[in-house]
């Protein structure tokens, strides 16, 4: 059974009775624009327009063939309604934004395998506490070990980017090793967080490929949360409009031999522990509708650390980047993890926007500069 057509029902300003052109008009119009798009009643005291949708190029055609009619009204109704959707030629009035009905929806999406790569995961959902010695810290320590250290399922939102190996200087550390060992210790590091992580938290890693070595560093670290069991929430294009890249390799100018590629953006990748939905109170959501519909278009502009050459630290990301991730990612109250810490961009921002938050490096220069910017007033 076809389901009624709904309408909104617009009061035609014009006195009765009609006179006659006005009643030509009318029943022209009922005539030649099928009832189940508009049509216009006309009973004892009104005079009503009811509109569903309308094929504005029909409408005004039919209104310049009665120019002093009722139907100028009527035009002038429904162009002023600026809040529809289009399908085809024809704007939709009423119902136009409600969400697709799928049938069956649930035995649809058990039948085509939904994040089948998840099946058989063997996460809980029962939630733990963070001891008290590790909220708002920064503690100087290899991540790892540290880690160790924390109860399953404890923390929100693990928000970090791991050091990269491009041979640049972290405060002395060698970042020099082969890549198997690199990504050895770091999945190390990641299985760790996944076993705090909250059932329903998300982890985000913000990451580039290691184009100079040609090394798909984002697609090799998505395969391991994968594998690890991890759904994959989405991926957001952090482009930071920074074109000073050189355009040429060797023997590549305008040559098929071996052209490189210029990337203006990074990733970040997110996943998610065991559900898509996290839990959590309305009254701790501190994003703006209109930063809402801005962000989850998943293309980020934002410029990049300027203050790199200042903090001593080659890799940062802004601070605008961690705003936006912790108000369309975490509640206020979450307790929000960076095993990379660095410098303390992360929690700083948690700070400013009333996040718990643990920070973790092996740097001691890094974490005294990372609790000197906590000091500075960050609230």
């Amino acid at each position: 059974m076809n389901n009624p057509v709904k309408y909104k029902e617009i009061p035609l300003n014009i006195e009765l009775p009609l006179p006659s052109n006005h009643s030509t008009a009318i029943e022209t119009l009922n005539l030649e624009i099928p009832t189940d798009d508009l049509y216009i009643e006309v009973n004892h005291e009104d005079v009503i327009l009811h509109l569903n949708r309308a094929n504005m190029d029909t409408l005004t055609a039919i209104r310049d063939r009665f120019p002093e009619s009722v139907l100028a009204q009527v035009v002038e109704s429904v162009e002023s309604i600026k809040s529809y959707g289009i399908k085809g030629k024809k704007r939709i009035f009423v119902d136009y934004n409600a969400e697709r009905k799928v049938q069956n929806r649930k035995r649809k999406e058990e039948g085509r395998g939904k994040y089948f790569y998840t099946s058989g995961h063997p996460f809980k959902t029962h939630v733990n506490d963070v001891p008290d010695s590790f909220v708002n810290r920064i503690i100087c320590r290899d991540s790892e070990s540290t880690l160790k250290s924390l109860p399953d399922n404890c923390i929100d939102l693990v928000f970090t980017s791991p050091p990269y190996n491009f041979g640049l200087e972290y405060d002395q550390q060698q970042d020099e090793h082969f890549w198997e060992h690199y990504f050895e210790k770091l999945f190390n590091v990641f299985k760790e967080c996944i076993r705090v992580l909250k059932f329903g938290g998300r982890i985000i890693v913000n990451i580039q490929p290691l184009f100079s070595d040609y090394i798909p560093t984002h697609h090799m670290i998505s395969r391991f949360f994968l594998d690890e069991k991890l759904i994959w929430k989405g991926e957001i294009l952090w482009e930071k409009n920074n074109y000073n890249c050189k355009y040429t390799a060797w023997g590549s100018w305008k040559s098929p031999a071996s052209p490189y590629l210029k990337y203006t953006w990074e990733f970040l990748e997110i996943f998610c522990k065991g559900d898509l939905k996290k839990s959590g109170d309305r009254e701790n959501i501190d994003i703006t509708d209109e930063e809402f519909k801005s962000w989850v278009v998943a293309k980020w502009s934002i410029a990049p650390e300027r203050k790199m050459k200042k903090m001593g630290h080659p890799a940062m990301f802004p601070e605008e980047l961690v705003r936006r991730v912790l108000k369309l990612f975490s509640y206020q109250g979450d307790i929000i993890l960076d095993p990379f810490n660095g410098v303390g961009t992360t929690t700083a921002v948690a700070q400013k926007m009333e996040r718990r938050f643990l920070g973790i490096d092996i740097s001691d220069e890094y974490c005294q500069k990372a609790e000197d910017r906590l000091k500075a007033g960050d609230r």
